[in-house]
């Protein structure tokens, strides 16, 4: 279902959160629910994973997230501000205790030259404090390169923040 280096990294990632008895969220924009799926496809994942949101549009944001609508007007939903917000929204709406948003433009259209096609910002955070956030921009011919770049990123984010 996934490529070999995403599906090698989901069973690390959960291997990593069962031995410290933690749970899982994701926020999910622009991958539509892939780094959830990507996790959720290995056996065991109901150990760790805890729920994942996919708020595709600016109002899942602030409905499911309680990302603040000037928040986005000010910074456009693919920034920093909006991807950490997402991170923080995931985590105060679950049980869980790392949290990854991911925010940006899969492509084929919707870039600008601010933010070309292949812009995303990720970001991690944990219930005990500490927020991480990384800005990529990614070189794909098609949009599910992109996505799955993106998720690529979001796992190694989240063993990272273990």
């Amino acid at each position: 279902m996934f490529p070999l280096e995403i599906e090698t990294q989901a069973r690390l990632l959960i291997d990593e959160v069962r031995e410290r008895h933690l749970r899982l969220v994701t926020a999910e924009s622009c991958t539509g629910g892939l780094v959830a799926a990507a996790i959720c496809a290995i056996p065991g994942a109901s150990d760790v994973f805890e729920r994942g949101f996919v708020t595709y549009t600016n109002r899942a944001k602030e409905e499911m997230l309680g990302v603040p609508g000037d928040l986005i007007a000010d910074f456009g939903a693919v920034s920093e501000p909006v991807a950490r917000m997402m991170a923080e929204g995931a985590l105060n709406n679950s049980r869980a205790h790392i949290a990854v948003a991911i925010t940006g433009v899969a492509g084929p259209g919707g870039g600008s030259p601010m933010k070309p096609v292949g812009t995303v910002h990720l970001a991690t955070a944990r219930s005990t404090g500490g927020i991480r956030h990384v800005h990529e921009v990614f070189d794909g011919p098609e949009r599910q390169d992109i996505q799955l770049a993106a998720v690529a990123v979001a796992l190694q984010m989240l063993r990272d923040a273990i």
